[in-house]
């Protein structure tokens, strides 16, 4: 009887114990697979952020073309600027004269606020004449320095409707194409890539060997 008991008690205490080692051995494969997936999440984690930095330079990068893109062409667009400033300022402005003297006069004071740089007074005065002579030869010329003056004053859709008016009424006149060149630098700087581009070859289709054709022609390089 008593061997029986020990025998018995054996049996227990070897099954206890192996019941404690398979235990210990589901903790050690548990903690394992545990850690691989922590290893596996960490990894996937790494390469998500990855790809995100990488595409974060990337559009960064783009961003940055787009800019120097802008600004070459916002550059080239105050050279057309400044050199019809310079035009008016040396008197070589193809608009002919009119003999009416109230008539030149509120012309001529208008272009002055131009070319001394009151972008701000000069579209106003150009507007004024405008509308107060809208038959004369004088005209045309008022409405293209008008939509300047707005471009110089940074109203750019303001400068794109005057000037796109201008050229619809006066699409023969010698500073529609130049006018074109200010409508497609106004695009550029509202961000209207595709229309600065469309504009610069219609000045190319419409107006071909003028000098507002050769700059639309480097303009356009820059965007490829």
């Amino acid at each position: 009887m008593i061997v029986k008991k020990k025998h018995t008690l054996l049996l227990l205490t070897a099954a206890f114990f192996c019941s404690i080692l398979n235990t210990n051995a589901y903790a050690f494969e548990d903690e394992d697979a545990r850690r691989a997936i922590l290893d596996l999440r960490a990894q996937l984690r790494q390469s998500a952020q990855a790809r995100l930095e990488l595409s974060n330079k990337i559009q960064n990068l783009q961003t940055q073309i787009t800019q120097l893109r802008g600004e070459v062409e916002r550059l080239s667009s105050a050279d057309t600027l400044s050199r019809q400033s310079a035009r008016a300022e040396a008197g070589y402005d193809p608009t002919p004269q009119v003999g009416d003297p109230n008539e030149q006069r509120a012309y001529d004071e208008a272009l002055d606020l131009f070319r001394q740089g009151n972008y701000a007074q000069s579209s106003v005065a150009l507007g004024n004449f405008a509308a107060s002579y809208p038959n004369s030869p004088l005209t045309p010329s008022a409405r293209f320095y008008e939509g300047s003056s707005l471009y110089a004053s940074k109203d750019f859709r303001g400068a794109i409707q005057r000037l796109q008016s201008m050229v619809a009424a006066y699409p023969s006149d010698p500073k529609a194409g130049d006018a074109l060149l200010v409508i497609a630098g106004s695009q550029v700087e509202l961000n209207n890539i595709a229309g600065a581009k469309a504009t610069l070859q219609s000045i190319i289709n419409q107006y071909p060997d003028t000098p507002s054709a050769d700059t639309a022609k480097q303009r356009l390089e820059l965007f490829r």
